[in-house]
């Protein structure tokens, strides 16, 4: 490993276009659909190649990986590539954004919260993720890779003390840092930059209802624009993805939890309120929007840093290791004389209490570790109460769902997992198909570190990308498991679950280090479901609109002046987005229903600054009676916004019923022209 060789790489941004109404995936909330854009999603890809082997990472802003996404993205590129991207040296990995788009899982428990398996969500992941990996393809040029770590604090907090409490505390003792960031510039010519960082990214709230890549994404977004100055977002040659790490008990709700009727802090070990209180996690801004960008701020503004301050290059080979496991059936060896098993996926009570970030709607509270005879009956009565092998398996979780026996009309869990290593010189990237908390996370870390006292590698930097390739919910400590606090009750493969990951890498990671992958069994390949898959969403109608107007109608008008800081609004008469082509289109990222112009003086031309991409826009879509709706456009005009005149366009589709089948037309709509003129402030 001390051979140094030049890397090569190239990354570039594809829009990951985004369903603009169908279910939102993360809180697992069926009723909360998506209505709106504030931000879009992009899949950031980035290739790096030593002219021996060649590894590809992609961090998506989506919830989660899935099995079925993961699966339909290496099909896609065996038609393209052959066998140059396959299992073993492909990353997907997501961002966690709980406001991206749903219906791309086909595991029945993710269906049933998601309205079903979408094509119209999983097509555009698709063909964005491929199209992200295409451009990075096909722009491969020579680079250096450099690596530089740093501490960020005042954007995170532990949303479960109660559970990470519970380690060992000469284990705690050994951490005194705060939440970490691991930045990875990629420096070629355009020097792009991947960066991890281990928080939830929930600072827009269950209550959002439009499509939002979150602080995560808001980092990327101004790392961009500040790299690519003058471009808009997503077609600037500057590419910088944030990706998820250990985030599993982070949240950016820094304020942490309180009862809402009350303002006092929660219960600390359940994180329950009085009769009638909800506990609730804040974020450190005024409103979810506010919080957003101040996390997001945080983040970007520490990835600068590091970014700017990187002289450690990274050298050496590229090695990667792959396998498939059965993830219900995984012995442990938990000492010299006693073993343990995995169990069948199951969740606990607890899961249906929800987090401090997103609660429940039913009377459940973290840290149940006895069941209830009301929901239990009812679980008993509605889909068969638990084996006493699996109750066993998963003590002391009282189960609320024995998943892994309950196969109608598709397992409601994966049994089989990905788990993966790459190295990269001195820096080890850990895929992981899940949410690992903070300790599992550093465990993790602790285990591939151990190649160093072998010899195998040297100063070895260990960084973890959660929620890649495969969601499997939550991975705990054992200790941390114990307590069944949410976390803890949504780590479905049993209280070893951990250990048999660390078993698992351990043995990638030893394989990698005496040159013996190919040596490893691949394992089991998961299945690929094409029948049983249900769809609960219905399809869009035909779209009215009111007597004596037309599509892209203006409802409500502009003002005629604004100044910095003022939010301009307009509204249309709308079709549904979904009419869009389901947002495929043949370059989608040069589309969007939501431009901002302002007019040029010197040419005589009219300028687009701001797309529905835009921090700066949203765009609001509202369903009325009789099939009509309407479009809201908000500009929130930004202090160094130029003064001069301006307009707003809207674009979209609309659907006629005629026969023998519908009719999909095209529309626009412009506001009148308005002026924004500077603000003056006396003292």
């Amino acid at each position: 490993m001390n051979t140094t060789t030049q890397l090569n790489n190239f990354s570039c941004v594809c829009v990951c276009v985004c369903v603009c109404v169908c279910v939102q995936m993360g809180y697992a909330n069926p009723q909360q659909t998506a209505a709106g854009i504030h931000t879009r999603l992009y899949s950031r890809a980035f290739i790096i190649d030593d002219r021996r082997r060649r590894v590809l990472f992609v961090t998506a802003d989506v919830g989660m990986i899935s099995q079925r996404l993961r699966l339909e993205v290496l099909q896609a590129l065996q038609v393209k590539y052959g066998d140059l991207y396959r299992q073993d040296n492909v990353v997907l990995s997501g961002t966690h954004t709980h406001s991206g788009p749903a219906g791309y899982f086909q595991y029945t428990l993710f269906m049933i919260t998601s309205k079903g398996y979408i094509k119209s969500s999983i097509e555009p992941l698709v063909n964005g993720i491929v199209k992200s990996i295409d451009r990075a393809h096909s722009n491969m040029k020579p680079g250096r890779i450099y690596r530089s770590t740093g501490e960020l604090g005042d954007s995170s907090l532990n949303r479960s003390p109660h559970s990470y409490l519970n380690n060992p505390e000469d284990e705690r003792h050994r951490y005194t840092e705060t939440r970490r960031t691991y930045m990875y510039p990629y420096t070629d010519l355009m020097g792009d930059v991947d960066c991890w960082f281990a928080v939830h990214a929930v600072s827009m709230n269950y209550t959002n209802r439009m499509v939002s890549s979150d602080n995560m994404g808001y980092a990327s977004y101004l790392m961009e624009q500040d790299k690519n100055p003058g471009e808009l977002p997503g077609q600037g040659g500057f590419v910088a993805g944030f990706s998820s790490s250990n985030l599993g008990d982070v949240s950016p709700n820094t304020k942490g939890p309180h009862c809402v009727n009350t303002g006092l802090p929660c219960d600390y070990l359940n994180s329950s309120c009085p009769v009638g209180g909800l506990c609730k996690a804040f974020g450190p801004g005024e409103d979810m929007f506010d919080s957003t960008r101040i996390i997001g701020h945080n983040i970007y503004r520490k990835a600068k840093e590091l970014y700017g301050s990187a002289v450690e290059e990274v050298t050496g080979f590229l090695h990667f290791a792959h396998q498939w496991v059965n993830m219900t059936d995984v012995t442990v060896q938990i000492n010299s004389t006693h073993t343990a098993t995995t169990c069948k996926p199951a969740l606990g009570h607890s899961f249906a209490a929800g987090t401090t970030d997103g609660g429940g709607d039913l009377n459940f509270t973290q840290g149940a570790v006895e069941g209830d005879p009301f929901w239990d009956g009812i679980r008993d009565a509605l889909v068969g109460k638990p084996s006493n092998q699996t109750q066993a398996c998963h003590h002391p979780k009282p189960i609320l769902f024995s998943t892994g026996e309950m196969n109608k009309p598709l397992p409601w869990h994966p049994e089989v997992v990905d788990v993966q290593i790459i190295i990269l010189g001195s820096v080890a990237v850990v895929p992981v198909p899940g949410e690992m908390t903070t300790m599992s996370g550093r465990r993790l870390r602790e285990a591939v570190r151990q190649l160093q006292s072998d010899g195998a590698f040297r100063d070895l930097e260990v960084v973890i990308a959660g929620l890649s390739n495969i969601y499997t919910h939550y991975i705990t400590t054992y200790e941390e498991y114990q307590v069944q606090r949410y976390e803890g009750a949504s780590t479905i493969y049993g209280p070893h679950t951990l250990s048999a990951y660390l078993q698992k890498y351990r043995g990638l990671a030893r394989a990698i280090a005496q040159d013996r992958v190919s040596e490893l069994p691949v394992g089991p390949q998961p299945p690929f479901f094409q029948n049983n898959l249900i769809s609960l969403l219905a399809a869009a109608g035909v779209d009215g609109k009111p007597e004596n107007s037309s599509f892209g109608d203006v409802l409500d008008q502009v003002l005629p002046v604004y100044r910095q800081g003022d939010v301009v609004s307009v509204t249309f008469v709308a079709g549904n987005p979904r009419h869009s082509g389901d947002m495929v289109r043949p370059e989608p990222r040069d589309k969007t229903f939501v431009t901002v112009e302002i007019y040029d003086n010197r040419t005589n031309t009219w300028e687009v600054v701001y797309t529905d991409a835009s921090w700066e826009t949203r765009f609001h879509w509202l369903k009325g009676s009789n099939r009509q709706s309407n479009s809201t456009v908000e500009w929130h005009i930004p202090p160094a916004a130029p003064s001069g005149s301006y307009r707003i366009r809207h674009f979209g589709h609309y659907m006629l019923r005629r026969f023998p089948q519908p009719i999909i037309n095209p529309y626009e709509g412009v506001s009148d022209v308005f002026e924004v003129a500077a603000s003056f402030y006396y003292q």
